[in-house]
Order: C-alpha cells, then structure tokens, then sequence
C-alpha cells in the first residue's frame, strides 16, 4: 500500500473512496487552522457525552474511564502548546478524536456512538458562544460603570445639545455619557436573550434523524449546564439562528460604540475642543507634529463595518440552504468567531478609554453660548405667562433675529429690547436664559438637570452592583 494509500484509509470516513483526497480539496475543506479555538467545548461535550453512554449502558464504565483519562492528557498537551494539529484530520474534532484513539484504544473509537460531527459541532460552537457572551456581559458591565462614573463627575457640566449637529439647547455633559448607559444596557439584555437560545442541546440529533441508541439527552444537557434540548434533530443540526442572532446583538452594540467614536472624534478636534484622550490611546502624525490623533474610535468606527459584515454574511449563508446539514456552514465560524474578537477587544479598550477622558468645561459653556440654546426656555416663559406656544414660537424667533443682529446671545439682549417683543417677559426672564437655569429647569424624570442625573446615577449603579 502506498503512503498515499495509507493517508488516504486515515480519513474517518474514507472506506467507501478509491482514491485519497486532492491536497488543494484538503486545504480547501479543512477548517482545523480556525476551529481549533474550539478545543475545549470538544473536549467538554465530548466527556460529557462518555459519561451519559455509560450511565445507559452503550460504552463500558472501563472505557469511559479510558475516555476520562485521554481527555485530560490531551487537555495538558493543547495547553502546554504541544498538540499535533494536521491538516489531514480536517478539523479539531477528528484531530481530538484521532489523538484519543492513539492514546486509548477502542474506547477512543466508541466515544462518536451515538453522535455525528453534525451535532458535534452545533454543540461545541454553542458551548464556546455561551462562554464569551458571559466574557462580553462583564465587559459591557464595566464600561457601562465607567460611563456612569464620568457621568458623576459632571452632572453639572454644560454641554451644548445637538440635533442636526446644531446647537439646540444645553444638556449637563454627565447626562450624555448616561445616554450611552442606557444603550450599552439595552445591548446586555440583548446579549442575555440571545444566550437563552444558544444555550440548548443539540447532541443526540446525530447526523439528522437522531439515532437508534438509547441516549439520555437531558442527562448531556444538565451536565453541560444548558436550558434544554433542541426538539426536532433537523432543525438542530442545521439551525445557525443563534449565531446570526448573536452577530446582529454584536452589530448593534458596535453601532453604539461607533456613535460614541463619532462625538469623541469631533469633540477632540480643535473646532469643538470639549474633550482629551489620554496620550496612550492616540497616535501622532509622521509629517506633522502637532497632530494628535483619535486612533481607537477612528478604528471602532471602522471595524463596526467589518461586524456588520459579518452579520449579512451569515444571514447570506444561511438564506439557501435545504434540511439539513451542509457544508456550507463550515464558513459560520470565521466570521462569527471575528465578530466575538473585535466586540471583546473594543469593549476592553473603551473600557480603559473612558477613564483617559478629560472634559473641558469652558469649551462646552462658551459653545452652548454661541448657538441661543436658551431659546426654548424663553419660549417656554411666555406660554407660562399664557400664550400660545405658536405664537410663543415666532415672538422668540425675531428675538433670537435681533440678538444676531446684534452679534449678542439671547440672554444678553437689554430687557427693553426683550419687553419689545413681548410685554409679559420680566426681569426674571435673565434666570431663564441663563444655561445653568435652563439645566436646572428640566428637573423631571429622564431630564437633564444635575439633581436627575445624579439620581439616575444611583440608579445604574445599584443595578451594575
């Protein structure tokens, strides 16, 4: 027999072929160089599936002992970075598998009763998955805690709200940061939800029609901690719901980051200068000194594309496969597997960013000065002293007319001037107009004033304790 030959009967299932695989086909097909990560979900699935075999009688107690032992033999080898990974053996299931039946025998070769590397494999990713969405809800705790901090520090801080990047009306800059809170919070319960349906079995679903062996399911899902088990075997070797769910939870908490990258960019320029990033996550220019680059949210922004990608190629994977298993969903791990790295990397260095952030209060009043973000407070007095907020509207509109005539903000236009408008409008007015008023004033919940935002403060922090 030729070496070929001999590769060739090494194939788990190459009986049936006559000739050994191409080695382009192989490079083409194997998916170990990736799903290796995967090793230790194997490894635990795996043990797990051995033990229920023997409870019910399948294997021998002698070979799940043999199983056991192996296991942990390999564990150390891929740890201590000594395990042969080949090419040959397509992916880290057979590459385990073949390892074991080196080290014990037959026991190796009976631990896949009962199972295929359909099911195996749904198993394993949703094992993995299950571990970095607990990794990611920690990561997104802290950040969230982060924020609420800065937010602490500058309840009292005026910074000029935007709409159509316009100066609108002033907000305390603490009072921003906890919009971003309340986002990243709603991306943990997302995250929460998605993990629930990962979390089911689809071990026992074989390679489609479930198998003639006796197995005991809910024994596997117990040991493995999961909610259940998946119910139809077509459905749970071929379902990739979970890690397209995953993926767009994933997009939407990158689409927060990037929305928060967007202001830290503008807000560092020299045309808002609200805000400094510590030195440690910017970079310099190689032809101008002076520059001072927002490198990490430039790059968040940037990678945001790249896990939205993702998610329309999963979603593009999956939309034309029949019932049940392809090959197909060999390409669901590299993008998932991307889309968990680059949320995990963002999320711990914007975690540490967030504590470089130095916030210039002068900057921010002097521009909410520029833009009459007290407007709407003065329009807001006269439908207090009985108008109509229409007409309310117009008398302040030729009011602000006036003050930039006059190159003045609203609130310092001469009460003469204002009384013109409308002879309702007092001395009281000037209180009104002021930004630190106007903060103040909007003293309901979900407002801005620094009472409020302090008391969601509190909030945020006995729910991240």
């Amino acid at each position: 027999m030729s070496p070929n030959q001999l590769d060739h009967k090494s194939q788990a299932w190459s009986a049936l072929f006559s000739e050994p695989m191409s080695e382009l086909v192989k490079r083409y097909t194997s998916s170990v160089a990736f799903d290796k990560r995967l090793w230790r979900a194997d490894i635990r699935g795996s043990l797990a599936h051995a033990a229920m075999l023997a409870a019910q009688g399948i294997i021998s107690q002698e070979d799940q002992a043999a199983i056991e032992r192996g296991m942990a033999q390999i564990t150390g080898e891929i740890e201590r970075g000594e395990f042969d990974w080949k090419l040959d053996l397509e992916d880290v299931h057979l590459n385990i598998e073949a390892r074991l039946t080196q080290l014990v025998g037959d026991a190796g070769k009976r631990l896949h009763t009962g199972r295929s590397r359909n099911d195996q494999v749904a198993t394993d990713v949703r094992l993995w998955l299950r571990a970095e969405i607990d990794l990611i809800g920690g990561l997104l705790t802290q950040l969230q805690q982060a924020l609420v901090g800065l937010a602490e520090q500058n309840a009292a801080v005026i910074l000029p709200g935007f709409t159509h990047l316009q100066v609108a009306q002033p907000v305390s800059f603490g009072h921003h940061m906890l919009a971003y809170v309340e986002m990243f919070a709603r991306d943990a319960e997302r995250f929460a939800d998605v993990r629930r349906r990962v979390n089911r079995l689809p071990l026992g679903a074989a390679a489609l029609a479930g198998t003639s062996y006796p197995l005991d399911r809910e024994r596997v899902a117990r040991e493995l901690e999961m909610e259940g088990v998946c119910q139809n075997s077509l459905d749970a070797v071929s379902d990739r719901d979970f890690a397209i769910e995953f993926t767009a939870a994933a997009s939407l908490a990158m689409v927060h980051i990037s929305r928060f990258s967007e202001e830290l960019i503008l807000w560092m320029s020299q045309n808002f200068g609200f805000i400094s990033l510590a030195d440690r996550f910017t970079t310099g220019s190689s032809i101008m000194p002076q520059k001072k680059n927002p490198d990490v949210p430039e790059l968040a922004r940037g990678k945001t594309g790249r896990v939205v990608g993702h998610l329309m190629g999963l979603i593009t994977l999956m939309k034309g496969q029949p019932l049940a298993y392809n090959k197909d969903n060999q390409e669901d791990k590299e993008p998932l597997f991307d889309t968990v790295d680059t949320l995990q990397d963002t999320l711990r260095i914007f975690v540490e960013m967030v504590g470089g952030i130095t916030v210039r209060p002068e900057a921010m009043e002097r521009a909410a000065r520029r833009g009459h973000a007290t407007a709407t407070d003065l329009a807001d007095y006269l439908v207090k002293k009985g108008l109509p907020f229409r007409d309310a509207h117009e008398i302040v509109a030729h009011a602000v007319k006036e003050a930039n005539a006059r190159q003045v903000d609203l609130a310092e236009l001469p009460l003469a001037q204002l009384q013109a408008f409308h002879p309702s409008i007092d001395a009281d007015v000037f209180e009104l107009l002021s930004l630190q008023g106007s903060l103040s004033a909007r003293d309901i919940v979900g407002g801005t004033s620094p009472r409020q935002v302090l008391a969601q403060v509190a909030r945020h922090r006995q729910r991240l304790s």
